[in-house]
């Protein structure tokens, strides 16, 4: 698989990054889901997984083309808003050495694949009663 570098949001020892594949999808790395309150709200299917990304992650997308990047639809499974203003991607856990060994993933991120067309339908003004799925809060 190869591996376009569209962008990442870097502080330090965090590096949330985003990739076009040659495979017309989206590689999205980042926080590792640890919070039994959210992993209780999701349904994971064997072979996929969650991450945790800033919502400014998706402005990168800009550089693969798209007039935008800001996310205007929550699509369940694909992605939900936490309390804390954050993204949960979940997608398929990249496994391919040859595409891992491009990037560099600290020990509490992880990758997920994602297809082009289910992240570039966030990006589509809600169309009448448009279902936002949003974490809940830890009582």
């Amino acid at each position: 698989m190869k591996l376009r570098f569209l962008g990442k949001n870097s502080t330090v020892g965090d590096c949330p990054t985003l990739y076009a594949t040659d495979r017309d999808t989206y590689l999205v790395q980042g926080w590792k889901v640890f919070a039994n309150d959210l992993l209780t709200q999701l349904e994971i299917p064997e072979g996929e997984t969650a991450l945790e990304v800033p919502t400014e992650l998706f402005e990168h997308l800009v550089e693969d083309g798209l007039p935008a990047g800001e996310v205007r639809r929550i699509v369940d499974p694909i992605m939900i808003l936490t309390p804390g203003g954050t993204f949960v991607v979940q997608g398929r856990e990249v496994t391919d050495i040859e595409a891992l060994a491009q990037m560099e993933i600290p020990d509490y991120e992880t990758v997920v694949e994602v297809p082009k067309p289910a992240i570039t339908a966030l990006l589509e003004e809600p169309h009448g009663a448009d279902l936002q799925r949003r974490a809940q809060p830890a009582l």
